[in-house]
């Protein structure tokens, strides 16, 4: 099976340009692919892990791929999918994010001996001298074609407009993808929907520079069942990085996930096989439950390494109570089978207190705020008014209750916000 077949089976694909052609390229090639990465954080999220994911299918399928990161372009800003200017960040920023990002992709990908690259659009970029690139580069591009392209249409019906430093965007964008096609051999730009403009002008300025054939994939925007953009929750970004958002937070992300999305989730951010995934369609209920654990197992590992996922599964467990995982459910996933049963363990997101400072002292509502599971002590008020604020199990009943020693299970207490929220004080 082709590795664009791959792609559209477990649907990644929303267009491509020259369909037959890159079959027949992907099928007789070690082709090179890219896509661009924005570095205006030290950290990528899960509404990146499409691409990513694609670039991990491109190289299990025997190919090359290249992540290329803005730093050149980065300097300037995107006006992809954006209604307003994108705030400008120094070359500091842009370096550190770098660092945090190729960190990242290591999970996904992998660098030895070049099987997959990291380059940095700055490398070429930011030595381009004016007069030449319009002389070289610009007279390719139509001035009434741009600006019929919905990235640039969406800002300059806004209200801040469209500024000259974004318009070069395009131009920047096609000039790296002819950079990589005559220096990495690279024949094949995929990118999010939004970006179909810029990369389609990628593959005619290498078609009138280097009069070779390049190639488009792009992607659809991935939603959840209940039409919020992917990776957004109550806390913001579901971010990659361990430090901003916990493995722990990253599996029950996953094992939160609508019921309606699982089969689309497995498709999309594990390697399990399309015949096993299709099983799940006809799941419901608790057998649906099962197969939301086996995906926020196989995501969490692939992300942040089994040992994390394994810890997740299990606090999972401390948390929930028992969980089931049957031997038939998603095979060729490597999650322990069986029940997992309830247990101590650290990687519930906690905090450390002395029992001096907390015990008859300490409002719960103080500890809601302090922990994060409320915003506010206004929040924490309206958490307990509603009947959604618990200790160990037991619903707090009012805004002035104190922590006591009844309240203590072992060494430590359980708070809970809702019905997902959880954070532990051990003392």
């Amino acid at each position: 099976m082709s590795v664009l077949t791959v792609l559209k089976e477990r649907g990644f694909v929303d267009a491509v340009t020259h369909t037959e052609e890159l079959e027949e390229y992907l099928n007789n090639n070690r082709a090179t692919c890219y896509i661009g990465f924005d570095p205006t954080a030290s950290s990528l999220h899960v509404g990146s892990l499409v691409c990513i994911m694609a670039l991990a299918h491109m190289q299990r399928n025997g190919h090359r791929p290249i992540a290329l990161v803005g730093g050149g372009t980065g300097l300037i800003g995107d006006p992809s999918g954006k209604t307003e200017l994108r705030k400008i960040i120094t070359q500091e920023d842009i370096d550190e994010n770098k660092a945090g990002i190729r960190k990242q992709l290591g999970r996904f990908l992998d660098f030895s001996d070049d099987k997959a690259l990291m380059l940095d659009n700055s490398k070429w970029l930011t030595r381009l001298e004016y007069i030449p690139f319009l002389r070289d580069i610009g007279r390719y591009f139509s001035v009434n074609r741009m600006i019929k392209a919905e990235s640039y249409k969406a800002r300059m019906e806004s209200d801040d407009g469209l500024t000259f430093i974004e318009f070069n965007y395009m131009l920047l964008q096609a000039y790296d993808f002819m950079e990589l096609a005559k220096t990495s051999d690279c024949f094949l730009q995929m990118g999010g929907s939004d970006q179909w403009g810029n990369i389609v002008a990628g593959i005619d300025l290498v078609r009138r520079t280097l009069g070779k054939q390049a190639f488009g994939i792009t992607f659809p925007l991935i939603t959840t069942a209940s039409g919020i953009k992917m990776g957004k929750t109550h806390k913001g970004a579901v971010w990659l990085d361990p430090e901003r958002f916990s493995p722990y937070e990253y599996y029950q992300f996953w094992v939160n996930c609508d019921d309606a999305d699982v089969p689309k989730f497995l498709a999309l951010f594990t390697f399990l096989s399309m015949d096993e995934i299709e099983v799940v369609k006809s799941l419901e209920g608790a057998d649906l439950n099962k197969a939301k654990t086996i995906l926020a197992y196989e995501a969490t590992k692939i992300a942040h390494g089994e040992e994390e996922a394994l810890k997740s599964l299990q606090a999972s467990a401390s948390v929930f109570g028992r969980v089931e995982v049957p031997t038939g459910l998603l095979s060729g996933s490597s999650i322990p089978r069986g029940i997992h049963s309830p247990a101590r363990d650290q990687s519930v997101p906690s905090s450390s207190y002395s029992r001096e400072e907390v015990l008859d002292k300490k409002v719960i509502i103080d500890l809601l705020t302090e922990t994060g599971l409320c915003k506010s002590k206004s929040d924490a008020r309206r958490l307990v008014k509603q009947g959604g604020a618990y200790i160990n199990g037991e619903r707090v009943l009012g805004f002035d209750q104190k922590v006591s020693k009844t309240d203590i299970d072992g060494d430590e207490i359980l708070l809970r916000a809702g019905k997902k929220k959880y954070h532990k004080i051990i003392f």
